[in-house]
């Protein structure tokens, strides 16, 4: 499959490069390509790995990721393009992290979220929240902690995009467990676990750790 990322940080490279690994043709997008020497050089040859830009990777992806500094994702995904976009689901593993007061925090929360904010920008394609309340070693290895025994949870408005997204997650890294909470309303909840999710890693002094939904 051909997949697009919107983004060039820690996320999208962890995320794209198990995703080359595993047979899969990627593009990572970035408003300067040439940043990203590094992670391509990793591959040497293989023609499955390339960089380009916001547009050319959105355009690129049969399927596309956010993986942009959430604060920057509307702006990243405007540049990206709508046309190029139109149609496709979109992955939004995205947090609006805001630092302006000193402190960690969410720039949108309670009554709106960033994965809202995304589709009701570009209401043509399905925004799929998920991957945003882990790290990015789990995102792409969950047996690394109790034996992927724990849960990931996903939120959109469409229910087949939710579907296949759900497959890829299981298919591609090993998700066993993925968790539909409904509509793209409820990313308000994922994206504000940040709030507990932040003050555990203050706790427990790392990131590999995850919830699980006992039942």
């Amino acid at each position: 499959m051909k997949i697009g990322f919107i983004g060039s940080g820690n996320v999208a490279q962890t995320l794209g490069r198990s995703l080359v690994k595993l047979g899969h043709e990627v593009k990572l997008g970035a408003r300067s390509p040439e940043k990203l020497n590094e992670w391509l050089g990793q591959f040497g040859q293989n023609e499955h790995a390339s960089v380009g830009s916001l547009q050319e990777a959105a355009s690129y992806g049969e399927i596309v990721f956010n993986a942009t500094p959430g604060t920057a994702s509307l702006e990243a995904l405007h540049a990206a393009g709508h046309e190029a976009l139109q149609g496709k689901i979109l992955i939004d593993a995205a947090l609006p992290l805001d630092f302006s007061n000193g402190e960690l925090s969410l720039a949108v929360a309670n009554t709106d979220s960033l994965g809202e904010q995304i589709q009701r920008a570009f209401p043509a394609i399905k925004v799929v929240k998920t991957l945003n309340t882990v790290s990015s070693a789990l995102m792409v290895d969950p047996h690394r902690l109790a034996d992927g025994k724990h849960d990931l949870f996903i939120s959109g408005n469409d229910a087949d995009a939710k579907n296949k997204v759900t497959g890829y997650l299981k298919e591609w890294f090993g998700w066993e467990s993925v968790l539909d909470l409904g509509d793209i309303t409820s990313a308000r909840g994922t994206e504000m676990l940040l709030a507990l999710s932040s003050r555990v890693f203050v706790n427990v002094g790392h990131m590999n750790f995850n919830f699980k939904i006992v039942r």
